[in-house]
């Protein structure tokens, strides 16, 4: 423990090995994240120490994962042993024993400890991931009891929502952390291995803007996911309410389209495996309690179905609205399916108009077609949101034609995920002219609708309508629910 919180502002880790009673080996590896002092790591290393009888009693290896801080022990070493420089001269000799021998034998007395309490309870609860290179799904595996207790028998009390997936529900583990359980409907074709190798992938997508995946629960048929449980409500709860939207200024909309910008790079660029979230709309996108945006649902079409991540599918799953036309219609998807999708969240954001239809001076118009219209002629400002109090349109302006160039109805013409973010930080950066927008509405919307729906014979459609788009996927105050 000494040596791990002793450690310098890069690394605050130990490890150690001993035989217990039984001539069996134990190792043990112990974590801080180096931003806590030493006392902050000894203390949160002690809390992860009396979690071991919770998490692992009677288990032959097993680990306890805090917010700033980890403890994980086998019976095989599963780390490899660090590099020890030699002596720079004998005048150090005393210092460097002290330096060395004190530290393992803490580690060793922690190993003593461990194994005792090994034998204590034989309850498993998983705290939070931490470290990607340690996690395994065993590691990552809640008990199903554990889960059902925390949500009270997936009550109807503690439901928060219906998604397209399964419903979702809060819970609360025995220590007092809130999560949020996704009940997945019983209709994915993966078999255990595979779905836990497919949650060990997703888990180890972090980023500020995504919501974390803790863990997962199997019991027969029954399979859930278990996310951190975010204290906001969805996107949508705040820019469609007429007076929650107030609370939005400009200001923290627009770093609200940052955000999502950059979660979305990540999962197209930046992580370990592309992922496409294919289902990117304002439900899906979560506030914190600093109202920073954490995007929900990536990485779902892996965890239900094991399909590619870019190609043909003949199953779609999405939104009528936020899908690109191409992945409507043909099940052809890409990075640019979810541009598409992001740029129609940029214009919800800016009008705090829904994409569907709507009535404007005796018109039928839907959000893209009035957006290009007022583009085109130069009034942009009746696109502005009414409850927005600026002084100057012109960043609210670019963002209405960043939207734009990211709904276009080619492919190839709309900006990738790196673009936008650059576009969005860059305001010198000349942006080209957006052309006319998918789905423009030249004819009724009913004719648009039964032209899709000449596709219905090569593609499995499951798409949600927007009278569902208010049931969140992860958080959701109790509030609404109460109006």
């Amino acid at each position: 423990m000494n040596k791990a919180s002793s450690g310098d502002s890069l690394r605050k880790f130990a490890t150690g090995n001993v035989i217990d009673p039984a001539l069996q080996p134990i190792y043990a590896l112990e974590q801080c994240t180096p931003d806590l002092s030493q006392e902050d790591c000894t203390t949160c290393l002690e809390r992860a120490l009396q979690e071991i009888p919770v998490c692992c009693g009677g288990k032959r290896g097993g680990q306890v994962i805090l917010t700033s801080c980890f403890v994980r022990f086998e019976m095989e070493r599963f780390y490899d042993e660090p590099a020890v420089s030699p002596p720079p001269g004998d005048s150090n000799t005393s210092r460097i024993i002290i330096a060395v021998v004190v530290p393992t034998a803490s580690v060793v007395i922690i190993i003593i400890c461990i194994y005792f309490v090994l034998r204590a309870r034989k309850t498993k609860e998983t705290v939070e991931t931490l470290d990607e290179e340690i996690i395994n799904p065993e590691s990552l595996q809640f008990d199903f009891g554990t889960i059902r207790t925390a949500t009270n028998n997936f009550s109807d009390e503690n439901k928060l929502g219906q998604g397209g997936f399964g419903s979702v529900y809060k819970g609360r583990l025995s220590f007092g952390q809130d999560i949020a359980v996704k009940r997945l409907s019983r209709e994915s074709k993966q078999g255990d291995l595979e779905f836990k190798n497919e949650v060990l992938l997703v888990a180890k997508l972090q980023h500020r803007n995504l919501v974390r995946l803790l863990g997962f629960s199997l019991e027969t048929t029954e399979r859930l996911l278990v996310y951190e449980f975010v204290p906001n409500a969805s996107l949508d709860r705040f820019i469609f309410d007429p007076k929650r939207r107030e609370q939005l200024n400009w200001e923290q909309r627009y770093k609200i389209i940052g955000g999502i910008a950059r979660g979305l790079l990540y999962l197209h660029e930046d992580s370990r495996l592309r992922i496409i979230h294919r289902d990117l709309k304002a439900s899906n996108v979560l506030l914190d309690a600093d109202m920073n945006p954490k995007i929900a649902d990536f990485g779902m079409a892996r965890l239900f179905t094991m399909d590619e991540t870019q190609g043909n599918t003949s199953r779609i799953v999405g939104t009528y609205g936020y899908m690109a036309p191409e992945y409507a219609m043909h099940g052809q998807f890409s990075v640019k399916s979810d541009v598409f999708s992001f740029g129609v969240l940029i214009l919800e954001i800016v009008t705090g108009r829904r994409n569907n239809c709507f009535n404007d001076r005796d018109n039928i118009e839907d959000l893209l077609s009035y957006s290009w219209k007022n583009w085109r002629e130069g009034t942009t400002v009746n696109l502005i949101d009414p409850a927005l109090k600026v002084s100057s349109s012109s960043e609210i302006t670019r963002c209405i034609h960043i939207g734009l160039l990211c709904v276009q109805e080619n492919v190839a013409d709309r900006p990738t995920m790196a673009s936008v973010v650059i576009m969005l930080n860059s305001s010198s950066l000349t942006l080209a002219m957006p052309s006319e927008p998918a789905f423009f509405m030249h004819s009724s919307t009913q004719s648009d609708l039964s032209s899709s729906s000449t596709y219905s014979s090569r593609v499995t459609v499951s798409i949600t309508s927007h009278s569902n788009d208010d049931v969140f996927p992860l958080a959701k105050n109790r509030e609404p629910y109460l109006q």
